[in-house]
């Protein structure tokens, strides 16, 4: 006997609403992308270039909020049970890669500048550092319309993409106040070594956040257990239910962030198979997974097997 339940995502409307906030939000961030690129072959600014990269990184994450909001809206086919949902995840880890060594690249040049720091431009430096950090404000107000309204448990996509997403562009504002205060010290100190300082503080902001993001993302393609769940507590919470004996092939993973999914056989007391009893047991495991622990798991199948089920079992099985 085998069972499962599952959470019925956000509605229709809301995740539209949430694609199209999420797409202008990306359409601005892109052009102060290539606005703070254009900046610094202009001045000759490496804070300039590493906020274009900061940008970057946080233009990836926009994409891949972008991505999960209108998978939502795709259903699953019969020949792909779980939709596109794990292209989130192979988008994320590719750009998780490219932006590594765009931090990479930062530092290493940060570091050079500092030792030999060129002439940059300040004058230009704060024309680009200011329409950047105006871009940025605008993405807030754009996302902050609708951030309060349709979070809820259980990983609700649209409460998770469009907080994220607020947190990006807040970085993305600090990365360009950054980039203006360098610009402020040039041109007041004339110490040119603050554009390299200043480009490896935000160096230090992208490695860390796409080292995370890339072993997040490895994780989910290894099928790795989901961070938060204790498989060995999951045993023994499933073990001290009335009439369960024994679980074994207990698997946990995640399709995509947000949706974990859960499988194990479990072997009950043969009189449950004769009183209509293993039903009920079958919503307390499904419950118990669902609502016992830090991580939800609301898509769980469970196998329901007597106590002599073992002896047909493959060598596999553990």
């Amino acid at each position: 006997m085998t069972g499962h339940g599952h959470g019925h995502g956000h509605g229709h409307a809301e995740a539209v609403a949430d694609r199209r906030r999420l797409a202008v939000v990306l359409a601005i961030t892109s052009s102060i992308l290539v606005v703070e690129a254009v900046g610094a072959w202009v001045s000759g600014s490496l804070a300039l270039l590493a906020d274009a990269g900061h940008m970057l990184t946080d233009a990836a994450g926009l994409v891949i909020a972008l991505i999960a909001a209108t998978l939502v809206l795709r259903p699953a086919t019969a020949q792909r049970t779980w939709g596109y949902r794990r292209a989130e995840v192979l988008a994320a880890t590719l750009q998780a890669a490219v932006l590594l060594a765009v931090g990479v690249f930062v530092i290493v040049e940060g570091v050079r500048r500092l030792v030999d720091p060129p002439q940059v431009s300040s004058t230009a430096m704060l024309v680009f550092g200011a329409v950047g950090l105006a871009g940025n404000l605008v993405s807030l107000l754009v996302l902050l319309r609708g951030s309060g309204r349709g979070a809820g448990r259980g990983g609700n996509v649209r409460g998770v993409n469009v907080r994220a997403a607020v947190l990006e562009v807040a970085n993305d504002a600090l990365g360009s106040v950054a980039v203006l205060v360098a610009a402020a010290v040039i041109a007041l100190t004339g110490w040119a070594r603050a554009d390299a300082v200043v480009s490896l503080l935000i160096g230090a902001l992208i490695l860390p956040r796409t080292v995370r993001l890339l072993r997040e993302t490895t994780a989910v393609l290894l099928e790795s257990v989901p961070p938060g769940l204790d498989l060995d507590a999951v045993r023994q919470h499933l073990l001290d239910l009335p009439h369960v004996q024994a679980v074994h092939d207990l698997h946990a993973s995640q399709i995509t962030s947000g949706l974990p999914v859960l499988s194990a056989h479990v072997v009950l007391d043969d009189a449950c198979f004769h009183d209509g009893h293993a039903p009920q047991i079958l919503d307390e495991l499904q419950a118990c997974v669902a609502q016992h622990f830090e991580v939800a798991v609301e898509h769980a199948t469970f196998q329901l097997e007597p106590s002599g089920h073992g002896g047909h079992e493959t060598a596999n099985h553990a």
